[in-house]
């Protein structure tokens, strides 16, 4: 299974440019899955929820035809996150593609910072998409800080989250370790670089995507500071053996009956 991170530096408001830039890096590839940042078509600091609106749009839009050809090109399963508009409310989204289908929408649901004021939060349930053979779920971004999100992704059956990301604490990377570590999940965190100054506002993202094992194990560490590309190949079936040795399972051996909310 050969899964693959995409790193970039978008010019905030530029699409076109943005497609570019990626169609550039994925000349000739060919995977199983792929994952982009976060908001990877318009940039990510916004001035009003007016401007995010302008740069919204519903799944017939150029960010969704811009997927379906990536998928169509590389023969993978691709995600990749955008401006999602329905009705008058508009989401941080990402979407996934297989050929020329769109297979699903996740909106995240743990908005960082000024994103609540331009979007409304997720409203949609955590979903595991079933597809090539593996089992997908998705998260965005700063859903990482929450270790709910990637244990419920789990125990819905996934073998991997793609997590795009828009990341600018210095954390993340780190934590994922962990998130897989304590899931037994692989994960893609495909971040980008690049600063966006707009109002008063200054944001420098930390690049390093990465791709962390189910032993926690990190197969794939991207530049701090420039565009990048890499793929590993990965035993899907790993993650699917939840048992730690003969004796200890991270799911059998949960205590539930002792957890609160």
């Amino acid at each position: 299974m050969k899964i693959c991170y995409i790193q970039t530096n978008p010019i905030f408001g530029e699409k076109e440019q943005n497609f570019n830039e990626i169609e550039k890096l994925i000349a000739n590839l060919k995977a199983d899955l792929i994952v982009l940042p976060e908001l990877f078509a318009t940039g990510y600091t916004f001035l009003s929820k007016e401007e995010a609106l302008s740069l919204a749009e519903d799944l017939d839009g150029k960010t969704s035809q811009f997927l379906i050809e990536v998928a169509k090109n590389t023969g993978a399963v691709v995600i990749g996150g955008f401006v999602e508009k329905e009705g008058e409310k508009i989401y941080n989204s990402a979407m996934i593609v297989s050929g020329e289908e769109i297979l699903g929408i996740y909106r995240k649901i743990h908005l960082y910072y000024k994103e609540k004021l331009w979007f409304s939060p997720g409203d949609k349930p955590l979903k595991v998409y079933k597809t090539k053979s593996i089992n997908i779920g998705i998260m965005i971004c700063f859903d990482w800080i929450f270790p709910e999100t990637a244990r419920t992704l789990a125990l819905l059956g996934a073998d991997i989250i793609a997590h795009p990301a828009n990341l600018v604490l210095p954390y993340c990377q780190k934590a994922m370790v962990t998130r897989c570590l304590e899931n037994r999940i692989y994960a893609i965190t495909a971040n980008r670089v690049g600063e966006e100054i707009r109002g008063e506002d200054s944001f420098k993202f930390t690049g390093a995507s990465q791709i962390t094992s189910y032993d926690g194990k990190v197969l794939s560490s991207a530049p701090v500071n420039k565009s990048h590309l890499d793929f590993v190949e990965v035993d899907i079936e790993k993650a699917r053996d939840k048992k730690l040795n003969k004796f200890n399972d991270v799911f059998g051996d949960r205590r539930k009956n002792f957890y609160t909310n």
